[in-house]
C-alpha cells in the first residue's frame, strides 16, 4: 500500500476516533457512548472500525489521524488495543495516520508501552484525554511518559475544554472538566519544547487561555474538532485567520461530527481565502512531516 500523497488530498483530519475493534470491543461503555451521542445529536449506532474509517476518508480524499483513548483505570472499561489499531492502519497507509494511546495511571508500564508503540508499531503520535483518563497533565509524575514522546520527536494531542463524554449524566459520571483546562498544558509545553502539543477542540470555557498558550509556545497548536465551526468562539475565528494561521488544524471528532458538516459550516466563517488551505492541509502536513 503506498504512503500518503499530499497532492492528491483535499485535507488532513487530525482528530478521528476508532470506536470499535470489529470483534466486540468498544471504546467506551454503553452509557458513555449514549451520552456522547445525545450531546452531539449523533447516531448511537456508530462505532466505526479502522477499515470503515479508511474507506470513508479515502472516498472523500482526506487523510485521517486515527486513535482511541485508553482510560482503563479511570473508567473500568477495557480499552481498544492501540497496537492492533496501528497494525490495521498500516494496511491503509495511503489515508490513515495512527496515533497511540496509553493509560497514564498505569505508571511505568505506560512509559514502556509508549516506547513499544513507537518502536514496534510505528505510531506517529499520542492521544490523551485528561478528564476521561482522570489525570492532571502538569503533574510531574507523568513527565517520564512525555520524555519518551519528545525523544521520538512525536506530537501529543490533549483534549481540552468541555467534553460530551459523561454529559448530562449524574455527576457527569465522575468526569472532571478542570483536568482539561489548557493552562495545565503550559508547564508541559515549557518543559518539553521538543514535543509538539495539539490542544484538541475549541477550549470552551477557556478559549482565551488556549489562544494565549498557542501564541506564546512555538510547539503548541490548536485543532478545530468537536464543534461545528458555526459555534466557534469569535476570538478563535479571528486568531485562526491571523496570528495563529500557521498553528490551527482541521479536525472533526468523527464519527461524532462528519467532515461534510464541518466543511459546510467552515465555508461560512470569515477566514481569509489564503489561510483556508493552511488550516485544512498544510499546517498538519508540516507538523506531521508529510510531503
Amino acid at each position: 500500500m503506498p504512503g500518503l500523497d499530499l497532492s492528491a488530498l483535499q485535507g488532513i483530519d487530525v482528530h478521528v476516533h476508532v470506536e470499535s475493534d470489529g470483534h466486540g470491543g468498544l471504546s467506551l461503555d454503553d452509557e458513555l457512548l449514549a451520552a456522547s451521542a445525545r450531546y452531539f445529536k449523533a447516531s448511537n449506532d456508530r462505532a466505526p472500525t479502522v477499515e470503515q474509517i479508511a474507506a470513508y476518508y479515502r472516498e472523500r480524499r482526506f487523510a485521517a489521524v486515527v486513535f482511541t483513548v485508553d482510560a482503563t483505570t479511570a473508567t473500568g472499561h477495557p480499552a481498544l488495543s492501540s497496537e492492533e489499531m496501528a497494525e490495521r492502519a498500516a494496511a491503509h497507509a495511503d489515508i490513515l495516520i495512527p496515533f497511540g494511546s496509553v493509560d497514564p495511571l498505569a505508571g511505568g508500564e505506560a512509559v514502556r508501552r509508549a516506547r513499544r508503540l513507537i518502536t514496534d508499531h510505528g505510531v506517529r503520535g499520542f492521544k490523551f484525554h485528561p478528564s476521561l483518563q482522570a489525570f492532571s497533565p502538569d503533574d510531574r509524575s507523568y513527565y517520564p511518559l512525555y520524555s519518551v514522546i519528545e525523544e521520538a520527536g512525536l506530537p501529543a494531542v490533549f483534549h481540552t475544554g468541555q467534553t460530551g463524554i459523561g454529559a448530562g449524566l449524574p455527576g457527569g459520571r465522575g468526569i472532571k472538566l478542570r483536568l482539561s483546562n489548557p493552562m495545565l498544558l503550559d508547564d508541559v509545553a515549557a518543559d518539553f519544547p521538543g514535543m509538539p502539543i495539539i490542544m484538541a477542540h475549541p477550549s470552551v470555557p477557556w478559549q482565551d487561555e488556549a489562544i494565549s498558550i498557542a501564541t506564546h509556545k512555538a510547539n503548541v497548536y490548536i485543532d478545530l474538532s468537536g464543534w461545528s465551526p458555526k459555534y466557534f468562539p469569535p476570538q478563535l475565528v479571528r486568531a485562526a485567520s491571523s496570528l495563529l494561521q500557521d498553528k490551527v488544524l482541521f479536525g472533526t471528532d468523527y464519527p461524532l461530527l462528519t467532515p461534510e458538516r464541518w466543511l459546510r459550516d467552515f465555508d461560512l466563517l470569515e477566514v481569509k481565502p489564503e489561510v483556508r488551505p493552511k488550516i485544512l492541509k498544510h499546517n498538519a502536513a508540516r507538523l506531521l512531516g508529510i510531503g
